[in-house]
């Protein structure tokens, strides 16, 4: 079974441009890397500019397991940390 990941974040004003560069950092290497992710995407919100959500699925469990033991996501991760407002807010999904 599939596994759906929305990561809603909240970026600092003035912090959109080196937030979306280290993003598609991270998605590359994810798309590049991860057999068992069948989607990684970064999205902006229409209403609010400082408003982001990521958009997941992985294969399975092992899968996204392994997606958050990658070299690449705990470095970019921490550096993306730096622009963002608040902790992600996380939500998993089963496919149906």
């Amino acid at each position: 079974m599939a596994i759906g990941v929305t990561a809603k974040l909240r970026v600092q004003p003035g912090k959109n441009d080196e937030f979306e560069a280290l993003f598609k950092q991270l998605e590359e290497a994810v798309n590049s890397n991860e057999d068992g992710c069948n989607f990684y995407a970064l999205h902006q919100s229409r209403e609010d500019p400082l408003l982001y959500m990521v958009l997941e699925q992985y294969a399975d469990e092992d899968a996204l397991a392994a997606h958050a033991k990658t070299e690449y996501y705990k470095r970019i991760g921490a550096e993306l940390g730096s622009c963002i407002v608040e902790a992600p807010e996380v939500e998993l999904f089963d496919s149906v």
